[in-house]
């Protein structure tokens, strides 16, 4: 009964996780999209919890759903109508490739499927004690992952920077359309 509820689980924010991603790139509202991807972030959670990863579970939901996505939807906020510019034309490149990935991972769970319906995935992962504490997670990013930590911090300040400047710009040409009423 119990992997009965675990596969039941796993299936339903599985569901979540691939239908939350597909409404962020759908949406033409950046807000929505916003919302969205913090249900995706918040069933990405929940399958750590099911890998009994718990610290990085917690770490899920309280910086990227928590803390960036309050940064994401401040700079949303900002922007105001600018951000909310409806999609005209045909298919970008953007929404090729998101198309062409989610293409990848339906083949990646469809081939993973059959693999373990063959019985060509019996033998188990071995997964240590270690595996998601805080201390295995503080030891892989102060060494071997540092450098990609620190440029994933400094990309994320250029981001809140350019959302500023930008709310700046949109503010002035607003201000210059009223007095030249």
């Amino acid at each position: 009964m119990a992997d009965f509820l675990v596969w039941a689980i796993w299936i339903v924010t599985a569901l979540a996780c691939l239908g939350s991603a597909v409404a962020v790139v759908s949406f033409g509202n950046p807000f929505y999209s916003a919302i969205a991807l913090i249900g995706n972030l918040g069933s990405l959670a929940v399958l750590y919890l099911l890998l009994a990863a718990d610290f990085l579970a917690a770490a899920q939901v309280l910086v990227y759903a928590g803390a960036v996505m309050v940064m994401f939807l401040f700079v949303i906020a900002y922007l105001g109508g600018q951000a909310d510019a409806p999609w005209a034309g045909g298919p970008t490149w953007q929404s090729v490739a998101a198309v062409t990935a989610a293409g990848a991972l339906l083949l990646e769970i469809i081939m993973v499927i059959g693999l373990k319906a063959g019985g060509r995935l019996s033998d188990e992962a071995e997964i240590r004690e270690a595996f998601g504490s805080p201390a295995q997670i503080g030891r892989l990013f102060l060494t071997d992952h540092l450098l990609a930590f620190e440029i994933t911090s400094i990309v994320l300040l250029v981001a809140a920077v350019g959302g500023v400047i930008l709310g700046a710009q949109s503010r002035e040409e607003k201000r210059g359309e009223q007095s030249a009423r």
